[in-house]
């Protein structure tokens, strides 16, 4: 069984080369022969080029160590024998990916994808909820989640976030969380916090049997310390918090996956230094295989026009990677859109990723700002997506819809969500 890595090589020397040298270092190979390594060793356990296909000359090299006139780039498909890794998720990062970006004669390289034999998928647990889990819990069937952020993310005290929350639990909204900021600052602590907030997601439920989906920031980087938190939310009744995945590691994540008992909400802060230059890091599709097999329920992964830097073409990419199974459809997270989001996105949202539902629709001050307060603002973002999958313009459905039409006026231009 093998495991194939995808890289995006860029070089002013050779390509093939270059393929050959990725492979011999990130397995066997050393700067000079070693006592021990024999033809059969490297036969059961080197990583060998299957693949090399050239691509159009890069107009400038990634990373500038290079006056060469011509910097060649090719994709190149490496075969690492499962036999050499195993199908731990640190020594697969490490091996096959981590020491790839020291390798001298490249001026840049970036892993483009990566294919799991099946020993993955039995080795990991993937989602513990996931879609259906998310769905079953927040009630909601047939149409995105909808969902928004407390804002300002810091300076409120527990009172203060709570009043707020009041306001967006009776607005209608299918999902709250926390912004991935907001974990356990002084002014406001986690304990307090959920002690302030639960009780009007708990008496919401008893009065109207919908029980809002609120998501807690639950992140340290002590997993211990991390599993109180966890447990503190748990008891208290929540089912969901928010971890930080980057900030926290694969162990931390794994460490929480094992004995988690709420809904996983990962947020993906600090990816960005991994991909925001085309020929350096790695590809979100690549980036996301670890987290899904370790566990996580939901994935943020921006939206439609966001007001970060990311295109909106990165955002459909993320949104098909994270909607394709791995192994089984069960280890599908479900897809977070946030960033900058109000309805006005909802019709090429819908369209760009398959005209499908299975989303959470995060919107802040989309919701929030609305002119008519919270809950116009949930009305406006589900009448938006009636529209959408409907299949009639926004301008024309508000007609009849006064919270959509206020919601173009308010933010149309872009400039106010």
């Amino acid at each position: 069984m093998m495991i194939t890595l995808t890289y995006r090589i860029e070089t002013p020397g050779s390509v093939e080369a270059m393929a050959a040298k990725i492979a011999s270092d990130q397995s066997t190979g050393t700067f000079v022969a070693v006592p021990g390594e024999t033809e059969e060793l490297k036969a059961r356990v080197a990583a060998r080029v299957t693949a090399i296909r050239p691509l159009p000359n890069a107009p400038a090299p990634s990373w500038p160590e290079t006056s060469a006139a011509v910097v060649h780039r090719a994709d190149a498909d490496i075969a690492f024998p499962l036999d050499a890794i195993g199908t731990d998720l640190s020594a697969l990062m490490t091996i096959a990916i981590g020491g790839v970006y020291s390798i001298k004669g490249m001026t840049g390289v970036r892993i483009v994808d990566m294919k799991l034999p099946d020993a993955f998928g039995a080795a990991h647990p993937g989602p513990q909820f996931g879609i259906s889990g998310s769905r079953r819990l927040t009630g909601v069937q047939d149409r995105p989640i909808i969902g928004t952020i407390v804002k300002p993310a810091l300076g409120l005290r527990p009172h203060e976030t709570a009043e707020l929350v009041g306001e967006l639990v009776a607005s209608g909204v299918d999902f709250i969380k926390d912004d991935e900021k907001l974990m356990s600052p002084a002014y406001s602590p986690l304990k307090e916090r959920v002690e302030a907030i639960m009780p009007l997601v708990l008496d919401h439920e008893q009065k109207t049997g919908k029980k809002v989906m609120y998501a807690f920031g639950i992140s340290h980087a002590d997993p211990d310390e991390m599993m109180r938190n966890h447990d503190l939310v748990l008891k208290a009744g929540g089912n969901c918090a928010v971890v930080n995945i980057n900030s926290i590691g694969m162990g931390g994540v794994t460490f929480l996956r094992k004995r988690s008992g709420l809904v996983l909400h990962a947020h993906r802060n600090g990816w960005d230094v991994l991909t925001r230059h085309p020929g350096i890091g790695m590809d979100f599709k690549v980036w996301q295989q670890f987290w899904r097999l370790i566990g996580v329920d939901q994935f943020q992964i921006n939206g439609i026009r966001v007001k970060y830097w990311e295109p909106d073409e990165s955002f459909v990419e993320s949104f098909r990677a994270a909607s394709t199974p791995l192994f089984e459809p069960s280890d599908c997270p479900l897809p977070v859109a946030g960033s900058g989001q109000w309805g006005g996105q909802a019709p090429e949202t819908y369209q760009r990723t398959g005209r499908t539902t299975d989303l959470l629709y995060l919107c802040g001050g989309g919701i929030v700002s609305h002119p008519g307060g919270p809950a116009a603002g949930v009305h406006a973002v589900q009448q938006a997506w009636e529209a959408a999958v409907r299949d009639i313009p926004l301008d024309i459905y508000a007609k009849d819809h006064p919270e959509l039409a206020a919601s173009i006026a308010k933010f149309g231009d872009g400039k106010d969500a």
